[in-house]
């Protein structure tokens, strides 16, 4: 945080240059990196801080009230060792013994295929949304198994054998497609690999493998993952937040306003109501990630019970924080639809965020459907 702190000053100046070049600078991403927020989950075995899951979201939560890619950036990065726990321990051992910064980036969407071939797989695929791809280490993607030309049965019947991929960042290739709303300066550009010989030892299963690293930061990473969204989500918010209140304070008064922002009673309620909501999904993000890395710590059977209440709380986290930014947009008059206006940047990044997959509001239908005692089914 202290690191966080100081940067603050240079990743809050360069928001626009950050949204502009559609990536975060390299000689800032180093800056990130020597302060030492790629390696905060990474074993303290391995070199890294090993943090525990609240304080990383804090983390997250203070880079998004800066800027959303950046946050969103540092995240993808921060999580890579989940995701890799997820290989034969050897493997991570040996990707982490020159150090602990390592940079994975990739899709979890299926839209690839691994030719079953001696010794491991032959893929070639194209995936979307590949934040970070532009400085990663390694890329990953998730593949249906083919064998003998068909593809493999899958544990459940009916469906194809699964495993994410990965190999050297330098043997895949950047599409340049990232032309897209808001989060801009993610890079999340597709990727893409051709016959790329991928070894048994460096395929996984991203949700439903077994990781072979200790500890609760690597129980279900990709729970994880969803908790760290929410925390992002409050820091955009709370950034527009920010930017309103600077108007308001700066004497704004909108076009045929009888008084200006700081002196509108209207004004003072929607302002009250956005800061109870930011407060209300802060306090939802804390006490769910709370009792998820309770389970973590001391009772991993207990994590697929919390499953369905920490989908819907980002679901529920994404939309509030959405309302939030959209009501500091809208008393942001004309002058906040300008490209180089705070307030329209984090209008479109909490609108980008908005349609992750994962953040979809069926999620929210999961604990309807539980408390109705129904079954849990997605957009059921």
């Amino acid at each position: 945080m202290a690191a966080v702190r100081d940067l603050g000053p240079t990743i809050a100046g360069r928001a626009g240059e950050i949204d502009g070049s559609r990536r975060v600078p390299p000689d800032l991403l180093a800056q990130l990196e020597a302060a030492g927020l790629l390696r905060m989950f990474v074993p303290r075995s391995h070199g890294g801080a090993e943090l525990e899951l609240r304080a990383g979201q804090e983390i997250f939560e203070a880079l998004a009230r800066l800027d959303g890619s950046t946050a969103w950036t540092v995240m993808i990065g921060a999580e890579s060792p989940q995701v890799l726990a997820l290989l034969p321990r050897a493997r991570f051992d040996a990707i982490y013994a020159a150090g602990p910064d390592v940079v994975l980036a990739g899709g979890s969407s299926v839209q690839g295929e691994a030719h079953m071939v001696e010794g491991g797989y032959r893929v070639t695929g194209k995936w979307a949304f590949a934040s970070g791809c532009e400085h990663c280490d390694w890329m990953i993607g998730n593949c249906v198994v083919v064998q003998d030309g068909q593809p493999r049965a899958g544990a459940a019947p009916g469906t194809p054998e699964l495993r994410g991929m990965i190999w050297p960042a330098a043997a895949g290739r950047v599409v340049d497609s990232w032309h897209v709303l808001g989060m801009r300066g993610t890079g999340s550009h597709d990727i893409a690999v051709e016959a790329q010989f991928v070894p048994a030892s460096d395929s996984l299963d991203l949700f439903a493998g077994a990781p072979s690293v200790a500890g609760p930061n690597f129980v279900a990473p990709v729970l994880h993952i969803l908790a760290h969204m929410a925390a992002v989500a409050v820091g955009v918010a709370q950034g527009a937040l920010d930017e309103v209140v600077t108007l308001a304070r700066g004497g704004k008064k909108r076009v045929f306003a009888r008084a200006s922002l700081a002196e509108s009673p209207v004004f003072h309620i929607h302002l009250g109501r956005a800061e109870m909501d930011v407060a209300a999904a802060r306090a939802l993000v804390r006490a769910t990630s709370e009792e998820f890395w309770a389970a973590c710590v001391a009772d991993p059977a207990a994590v697929p019970a919390i499953v369905p209440r920490l989908s819907a709380m980002l679901a529920w986290v994404v939309e509030t924080c959405t309302r939030v930014v959209d009501a500091c947009y809208r008393a942001g008059g004309a002058g906040a639809a300008r490209d180089a206006s705070p307030l329209q940047r984090r209008f479109r990044d909490m609108h980008t965020l908005s349609q992750h997959a994962v953040a979809a509001e069926g999620f929210l239908g999961q604990v309807g459907a539980l408390r109705l005692e129904q079954p849990a089914g997605f957009w059921s």
